[in-house]
């Protein structure tokens, strides 16, 4: 027993200050890791760095901090670091194959705020789903919609499938269809068109604005119409030209063709 007591106290006069100083290198360590993370962070916002890229980059520069911080413990125990290098990889292997999934989603990720095919504040078409985009993390990307609900969406599926960026360009072309009867005159419908077009002041007048016959349809003559606007105007003109071609057609008497259905009644004897 007594034996036992004597190796014990060996072994911790030669650990203790070893594991005393481990635990205090991890402390302080990741202490000041926090506070670089956090320096950083406030110099990039400072420095204008795309706001969808800060929290990524902080995140990293912490996590490589907290990594050489456990290095450096370890090696105090008389751990070499290329084997605790070689198990730690071992170990992210392992980790990789069951995570297959999450870590295309993280490649994806990266991949999105690196090359940015869009940014926060953008408002896109994805995989079925539009909205405004929210977050960017690093397995996701989050969408809130024209009726404020959250879209949650893995970045390995909005990077391997078509992605529409509406809001890439600071104008944009608002494309609308009128359609008039075939009764109707088409120069008419043109003046009262311009008309409309003019009195709208969301609609970039320097440029030209289609206005052209596209189809000849089958209940009514179709005109294409396609003012350009700045972008954050979109909705704003497509909605004052559906109100005001409604109400200035209506006064100038022309129609706009609607589907109707014919009924015959056969009296049976």
């Amino acid at each position: 027993m007594e034996n036992y007591v004597e190796k014990f106290i060996e072994l911790l006069i030669e650990y203790a200050p070893k594991a005393l100083g481990a635990l205090l290198t991890i402390i302080i360590g990741f202490w000041i890791a926090k506070i670089l993370s956090s320096k950083a962070k406030k110099a990039m916002t400072k420095k204008d760095v795309d706001p969808s890229l800060v929290p990524f980059l902080t995140s990293l520069i912490l996590i490589l901090i907290k990594v050489l911080v456990l290095f450096s413990a370890a090696s105090m125990f008389g751990l070499e670091v290329t084997s605790f290098v070689a198990m730690l990889s071992a170990l992210a292997f392992a980790v990789g194959l069951a995570l297959q999934g999450q870590l295309s989603h993280m490649a994806a990720g990266i991949l999105i705020l690196f090359f940015k095919p869009f940014k926060l504040g953008d408002f896109i078409v994805t995989n079925g789903y539009s909205g405004t985009v929210k977050e960017i993390q690093i397995f996701i990307t989050i969408l809130t919609t024209l009726d404020n609900r959250n879209i949650i969406i893995p970045n390995g599926a909005i990077t391997s499938n078509p992605l529409e960026n509406l809001t890439a360009n600071p104008m944009r072309k608002v494309p609308m269809t009128f359609g008039i009867g075939y009764a109707d005159d088409i120069d008419k419908a043109r003046k009262v068109i311009e008309q409309v077009v003019k009195s709208c002041d969301k609609i970039d007048h320097s440029q030209p604005v289609d206005i052209m016959v596209s189809e000849l349809a089958d209940s009514s003559v179709n005109f294409a119409v396609r003012p350009w606007a700045k972008t954050e105007n979109f909705w704003g003109v497509h909605f004052y030209m559906q109100e005001h071609i409604k109400k200035e057609f209506d006064k100038a008497g022309i129609g706009i063709p609607f589907p109707q259905m014919d009924v015959h009644l056969h009296k049976q004897n």
